[in-house]
């Protein structure tokens, strides 16, 4: 007879339970996560591109200032943590603020160590997408998010059971709108084309009536 106390073991550093995740799957689950994202905002930033979120106002004030996106980035996302804290815990504050930092710190080295010229905007608007997609894919699935938008979008996710990838289309809709002010229309539109696959493949993979494991 199967033992009813299995699987709901305590997780500790190393041994996870069905309900939660090992201190060790949490740590690869946000590095792998950031950099995922870190690799998709490269490939974005190589065309020219932009995004919605935090991460899209980031662009706009590079291309708009010749700031550091990583320095940028980083910075929008400070006012945030406290809604993090608030609404969604000390754990998950703590893990998307070292999300965000470590995102920053790879987007400004990143360029230097995989040098990408001449790439076809429309490529890299679908792969900077979804790479961006699927790392928000992994920190979520950890309770972690990419900070900014992305913190309001799983808080109404679970508040109100609206889903996190449409939450953040619509925010993101609402940051590519500026980019009317600093991109020609093919860049906008191939912007566009990274938002949509970004939160698609939120939209599609992130429930959490089907990934319940915290």
């Amino acid at each position: 007879m199967a033992n009813p106390a299995r699987g709901k073991t305590p997780a500790g550093f190393w041994a996870s339970s069905a309900e939660q995740h090992s201190l060790i799957e949490d740590a690869q689950g946000v590095i792998a996560g950031s950099m995922l994202a870190a690799l998709g905002v490269t490939l974005l930033a190589s065309a020219h591109l932009l995004i919605g979120g935090t991460a899209g106002l980031g662009f706009l004030i590079r291309y708009s200032t010749g700031l550091s996106f990583g320095v940028v980035f980083f910075a929008l996302n400070l006012p945030f943590y406290w809604l993090a804290y608030r609404r969604l815990g000390l754990a998950f504050t703590i893990k998307t603020f070292l999300a965000v930092a470590l995102t920053s710190v790879l987007t400004e080295v990143l360029p230097g160590l995989i040098p990408i010229g001449g790439i076809n905007p429309l490529v890299a608007a679908l792969f900077g997408g979804l790479l961006i997609g699927t790392g928000m894919l992994a920190l979520f699935r950890h309770r972690a998010s990419l900070g900014g938008f992305g913190i309001l979008a799983l808080y109404l996710q679970e508040k109100l059971g609206w889903r996190a990838g449409f939450v953040q289309l619509a925010l993101d809709g609402l940051v590519l709108s500026l980019s009317f002010f600093v991109a020609t229309p093919f860049t906008i539109l191939c912007s566009v084309i990274a938002a949509v696959t970004l939160n698609l493949t939120l939209a599609i993979n992130h429930r959490t009536d089907r990934y319940i494991v915290r």
